[in-house]
């Protein structure tokens, strides 16, 4: 199976995995938003009930009122009688009864006007009311709810008693009106936070609303829009009072309810919108890191070839002398073309999986150190420090050694071509210890993080590619470990390296 094919299944795979953790997420909310739904639903059904039974509450309280108000009519109209039958000529009557029907009233207000509305006399007016001479205007119109009773102090003249509610009466009145206020803006303002209108019984003038915008509700087409939403979701609230009249409560779902409704598309929605976000960041990212890779593989190409090359180039202008040093000029360009060789080996294993054999640890890191030695600057200084006995591992030998010039490398750079490599090699039960450490300038605690991904670099002509290779020879086809040690700004760094001894390869 190519890798092509690998990828394609692993893409079908994820692809699957994806859209059953979404089918889940959905299923999940779904489930959520329906209790969500049935609990707010419920809510609005006992905010109705309750709405109802208040409601019953205030028009059996409505009711109460008019039979209250009824005996309060009666009750004024017995006072009236009571009046005109003391001003009856029946003086041999005894009327001690009437006196004191007229005596215990201490609630309903009393005027007694002639034919010209001016007052003759008043009882249980309010204070300020008793010092008017004339009945008319504000005083006239309350004294008018009732039809005056006509009566005749002097035989042939018309006199006039007005009465009205008593001053009780009135009162609790007043406190029921108020009641019915508090209660169509308790409707309005539920703490249920349904959206209500209330309307008088034309069902269109708009007497009150509640958990509305505002604004949008003070446009007369929006209004009425939403008022005609509700008609059709709801049956109203009737509710009648006295003085208001007939009212309708027009009400919804609340808002919280209906966009809790639309929350699965929206959550569908933003994770597809996520993952195809996702995705063109995972492409671009992945686009950007192949083309440092592959830049990088090729600068690798070019430099490692580059140097072994010139230096064949050196010495075949050496032959052309006369007097040139033949055999050391065919000894040194026989090492060049061995490092030639060693170059493509090393760049056709990278790209395979490598077979690892018993590898002598120690000469690699010795042959290594050699070749770089007279081709790195003077006032680089190299120590290396080896067990007394050789050091066999399962190993690739050119991928290592690699590995081993990599980290050299970056060590010289990291000491601007002055300083001291050293290496140090030690034995731990079955594995086998590396330290290569510099005297440079050190890495910084974000870099260590980022130091062995493909492309990081901190040289202006660098291609970030030396130490991702080294992970990658070292951790896939080695089994092993490489990581920073510790690296202190100023004072260098320590790369340790981890190998066991014998692996199954």
């Amino acid at each position: 199976m190519d890798i092509y094919t690998k990828k394609k299944r692993w893409k079908i795979a994820l692809f699957l995995i994806g859209m059953v953790l979404i089918a889940v997420s959905i299923f999940y909310t779904n489930q959520l938003v329906r209790k969500f739904a049935s609990a707010e639903r419920k809510n609005v059904r006992l905010w109705a009930d309750a709405v109802h039974r208040k409601a019953e509450l205030m028009q059996y309280t409505e009711k109460f009122f008019g039979q209250l108000q009824e005996q309060e009519r009666k009750k004024a109209e017995l006072l009236a009688k009571v009046y005109n039958r003391l001003l009856n000529d029946n003086a041999s009557e005894d009327l001690t009864f009437y006196l004191n029907i007229i005596h215990d009233n201490q609630t309903i207000p009393i005027i007694l006007t002639d034919a010209s509305g001016k007052i003759l006399s008043t009882k249980n007016l309010e204070k300020g009311q008793d010092s008017v001479d004339y009945l008319t205007g504000k005083l006239k119109k309350e004294f008018s709810v009732y039809d005056p009773i006509e009566v005749e102090f002097v035989k042939g003249e018309k006199n006039y008693l007005y009465y009205k509610n008593s001053n009780l009466f009135t009162e609790l009145k007043n406190v029921l009106n108020d009641y019915v206020t508090i209660f169509m803006e308790e409707v309005a303002l539920n703490s249920s936070s349904v959206p209500v209108i209330i309307t008088d019984s034309t069902q269109f003038n708009i007497l009150l609303f509640g958990n509305l915008n505002e604004a949008k509700m003070s446009d007369s087409t929006f209004a009425h829009k939403k008022l005609e939403e509700m008609k059709d979701e709801n049956e109203p609230i009737l509710l009648d009072f006295i003085d208001v009249g007939k009212v309708y409560i027009f009400y919804k779902d609340s808002e919280l309810l209906n966009k809790m409704r639309l929350f699965p598309l929206a959550q569908l929605l933003i994770i597809f919108v996520f993952i195809g976000i996702a995705y063109l960041l995972f492409s671009l990212s992945r686009n950007a890191e192949q083309n440092r890779v592959w830049a990088g593989m090729a600068r690798e190409t070019a430099h490692q070839i580059g140097t072994p090359l010139s230096s064949i180039m050196a010495w075949m202008e050496l032959l052309k002398m006369d007097g040139a040093n033949h055999k050391q000029a065919a000894e040194e360009i026989e090492k060049d073309v061995a490092r030639l060789e060693m170059i493509t080996e090393r760049f056709s294993k990278i790209g395979s999986t490598p077979s690892l054999e018993l590898t002598n640890i120690t000469d690699i890191i010795k042959r290594t150190v050699d070749y770089l030695k007279p081709r790195t600057p003077r006032n680089v200084k190299y120590e290396v420090i080896l067990p007394r006995q050789e050091v066999i591992a399962s190993a690739n030998g050119p991928l290592f050694s690699w590995v081993l010039e990599n980290l050299f490398k970056n060590a010289i750079d990291a000491m601007d071509g002055k300083g001291k490599i050293t290496l140090e090699m030690k034995e731990d039960g079955g594995n086998i210890i590396i330290d290569i450490t510099d005297t440079g300038k050190g890495i910084s605690l974000s870099g260590q993080r980022d130091v062995f991904s493909p492309g990081y670099t901190t040289k202006k002509r660098g291609w970030g590619l030396g130490l991702s290779l080294a992970r990658r020879i070292i951790k896939d086809y080695h089994k092993g470990k490489i990581f920073i040690k510790h690296s202190s700004p100023g004072k260098g760094t320590t790369f340790r390296i981890i190998l066991r001894k014998d692996i199954n390869v």
